[in-house]
């Protein structure tokens, strides 16, 4: 079985990610789903994008076994997995890339155990509502299967939020992770998210009690872009 097109399109939003600044050395990782075929392909363990080929992909099953590559994948890669199958039951099976990075004003926001409010249109034009934050993770998590509890944390997160209409969060003390219909997408919501979390730490930084945006405004945005009726872009 061919795995060609689904690593090369894995390596290439990789190195979007570096193109677009997010990353540093190894700090980030993207993957990608094949559902027909039970395999997600991620970045390679500790292996700086400037030397990084199509080839280091590595694919592995939804059980975290490798399926093809000569290298370990990403440490994070059972953090992707659980996403893909929680999101999957969900009924959000459309959620088919995954992006994690420690870019500099989001994890900051991370740091601070914050969910990120939405202050402005920018924001509500990409995610409906606040950008949540997840809990910290428990003293028994940290002892179980660490990168796997990171993936129940964010899952905990949306039991009563979506996560086709929110592509992103926070995860407590530690980095980003956003998502979306393939690897490229999901880097897409990873840049977006990292010019979101700029802006709000300066609209909170020029004044603290900024409240966030009216409703009203919030859903204008968001449905003029996503709702079944939207008319934003070309068709």
């Amino acid at each position: 079985m061919s795995y060609t097109e689904l690593k090369r399109e894995v390596f290439e939003a990789n190195m979007e990610l570096n193109r677009r600044n997010l990353v540093v050395y190894t700090w980030g990782n993207v993957s990608q789903i094949d559902r027909a075929k039970g395999v997600i392909a991620i970045k390679p363990s500790g292996v700086a994008y400037e030397v990084m080929t199509v080839d280091d992909i590595v694919v592995v099953d939804l059980e975290n076994k490798i399926v093809e590559g000569k290298m370990r994948p990403s440490s994070d890669t059972k953090t992707h997995t659980h996403l893909y199958r929680h999101f999957e039951t969900l009924g959000c099976p459309e959620i088919g890339g995954v992006t994690h990075t420690h870019s500099t004003y989001a994890t900051a926001w991370a740091q601070t155990q914050q969910a990120i409010p939405c202050y402005g249109t920018t924001h509500a034009d990409y995610a409906y509502g606040e950008i949540p934050c997840t809990a910290v993770m428990s003293d028994e998590q940290i002892e179980r299967d660490y990168e796997e509890e990171t993936g129940v944390q964010i899952t905990d997160c949306f039991k009563d939020r979506s996560p086709v209409e929110v592509p992103m969060v926070i995860v407590a003390g530690h980095a980003p992770f956003t998502w979306g219909k393939n690897g490229a997408d999901a880097v897409y919501h990873a840049v977006i998210l990292e010019e979101i979390a700029r802006m709000a730490y300066l609209t909170k930084t020029l004044q603290q009690n900024t409240p966030p945006l009216k409703q009203g405004i919030v859903d204008k945005h968001y449905l003029r872009k996503h709702g079944k009726n939207a008319y934003y872009g070309q068709k």
